[in-house]
């Protein structure tokens, strides 16, 4: 698994993440320094400035820069707002977690994490490749989506029971007690979803 941290990284603050955007939007409408600068009402040293990362420009700046490249403010700091946590994980790779649910058979995958965020999403591979008689039962905070992908089962959510096939989802409060009822053909394979408030927050 691996996770990247969108805290920023001094090689790309927010100076050189506006700079290379100035300089891409620029070179995408086949313009040179001078005539952005002249546009602009800057000096080509000033914007060249800009574009290397070496000076933070003011609001009006950045206001005559976005006029001049025919773009909104916000463009420009596209390239800043676009780094963010991001889970990369090759089939088979998801991380074996021990929960509730291990000594029953089941096997967790956790396909990533949120980083630093004010709530809590927990992605799962979850399979179960033996029968089993015994199921736990579960309740947790926050909201839960199921997603079939392989097999068949009934799944409970607190006085209901629902026939889980390929394709089918279930979403529910994760407060009230759930978990799967009945394996009616293995083996069985399905995405948990958990998204709750995060400890911190």
């Amino acid at each position: 698994m691996t996770i990247q941290d969108s805290r920023p990284d001094p090689r790309q603050t927010l100076e050189v993440a506006i700079g290379r955007q100035v300089r891409t939007l620029r070179k995408r409408l086949n313009l040179t320094v001078a005539n952005v600068a002249k546009q602009a009402q800057l000096s080509s040293g000033m914007l060249s400035k800009i574009e290397n990362g070496l000076t933070s420009p003011s609001l009006a700046t950045l206001n005559a820069l976005a006029n001049a490249l025919h773009v909104p403010v916000t463009a420009l700091f596209r390239g800043y707002e676009e780094q963010r946590d991001v889970t990369y994980i090759k089939s088979g790779e998801g991380l074996p977690i021990e929960r509730r649910g291990s000594g029953a058979g089941h096997q967790y995958q956790l396909l990533g994490h949120t980083i630093g965020k004010p709530y809590t999403i927990e992605p799962y591979l979850i399979t179960m490749s033996d029968k089993s008689e015994v199921f736990p039962v579960f309740h947790h905070a926050g909201m839960e989506l199921i997603y079939m992908l392989e097999g068949k089962v009934t799944y409970r959510h607190a006085n209901k029971t629902y026939t889980l096939e390929p394709g089918d989802s279930l979403f529910f409060d994760a407060e009230a007690s759930h978990g799967p009822d009945e394996i009616l053909r293995l083996p069985c394979r399905y995405l948990s979803i958990i998204v709750s408030q995060s400890p911190d927050s």
